[in-house]
């Protein structure tokens, strides 16, 4: 049999890893708070995939909108400038994904779909990393994310591409221009929440009455680091959630632009769009919370002290202040198998 042991600086195999971490759906769900206690004490550092499993085409195109967004949102390409480093070491492109440490469940979920590329434990910081660099890898995600991105990122893209068809003339990979269907289509807004987006709820309990206000924010600099503007996808999704796109730190090195519902409209457009393309990282579970408090607000609340009592224990347990972590919903997550 099978079992799990300390993992530090250990390379898992992820076809015996996988046994583990997926058969616990036998017993209900798919990962039990005992087995996240052990992620939590023995964190593995590196975890590696090499196989191709994308098959269910009804499921892919969800699952690669939600992946785009998610790469968009918290990850990098990084091309490279040389062909050798000063020690004379051959440079490779690659793409990076950066999950929270929490988020782990999530990040083998989408290692698992993928196929390959190693997750890593990056050391001072509370992150792993998704890097898929080799060459089968990089020439399926760039035509994953070929026509399907929506932000200035699409520009590292095309410096990829560049470098992949100087390498290789013969692949002729074409530049597709970003995606500008309706947010509501996809996924995409999705994935790009689970990395960037914030759910909170502001609670005043002075005064006659309670004020309860439920807040989604999503904030990203003006400029990226290429020096594009974030202005124009972002004024996209504020139209979507019919919300204003707001200038920030204005005065500090990098200004950003913030978009955030307050209004019970606002929020219930979000409502309805992640009812249909959910969450599934630990962010599922503090906008289910959010989603929880927001359905007392309709004309039969009334500012009891069981309900403010029951808005404030489940602000309690979002975010930051997370500690129990049901993963039950990931059963539900991109079956392409």
């Amino acid at each position: 049999s099978l079992a799990i042991v300390p993992a530090i600086n250990l390379a898992l195999c992820w076809k015996h890893f996988l046994i583990i971490f997926i058969e616990s759906q036998s017993a209900g769900n798919l990962l039990g708070l005992d087995l996240l206690g052990i992620f939590r004490e023995y964190t593995p550092e590196i975890i590696c995939c090499n196989n191709f499993l994308l098959s269910n085409s009804n499921n892919s195109n969800k699952f690669l909108s939600y992946l785009t967004g998610l790469i968009e949102g918290d990850g990098t390409i990084i091309v490279p400038k040389t062909e050798r480093s000063p020690k004379g070491k051959l440079n490779y492109p690659s793409i990076q994904i950066v999950f929270h440490l929490k988020d782990l469940p999530l990040a083998l979920l989408i290692q698992k779909n993928l196929g390959f590329g190693s997750l890593l434990r990056k050391k001072g910081v509370n992150a792993y990393i998704l890097t898929i660099n080799d060459q089968k890898g990089i020439l399926y995600l760039v035509n994953l994310l070929n026509g399907n991105m929506r932000t200035p990122k699409i520009n590292s893209l095309y410096k990829l591409i560049d470098w992949l068809n100087n390498k290789n003339p013969n692949l002729n990979i074409k530049k597709l221009p970003l995606n500008t269907y309706s947010l509501n289509n996809d996924g995409w807004l999705s994935g790009f929440i689970e990395a960037n987006g914030h759910f909170s709820v502001r609670t005043t309990m002075t005064g006659k009455y309670p004020k309860i206000e439920c807040k989604f924010e999503l904030s990203q600099r003006q400029i990226d680091h290429l020096g594009y503007s974030n202005e124009f996808f972002l004024a996209i999704v504020a139209k979507f959630l019919d919300v204003s796109l707001k200038n920030i730190r204005e005065n500090s090195p990098y200004p950003q632009y913030r978009l955030r519902t307050t209004s019970l409209s606002t929020n219930l457009i979000l409502v309805n769009y992640l009812d249909e393309y959910p969450l599934y990282g630990s962010k599922y579970l503090d906008y289910n919370n959010w989603k929880e408090i927001l359905t007392l607000f309709n004309a039969k609340f009334k500012y009891s002290q069981e309900n403010v009592d029951k808005v404030l224990s489940l602000k309690s347990e979002m975010n930051d202040r997370r500690t129990v972590f049901n993963w039950n919903h990931l059963n539900n997550f991109y079956n392409l198998d």
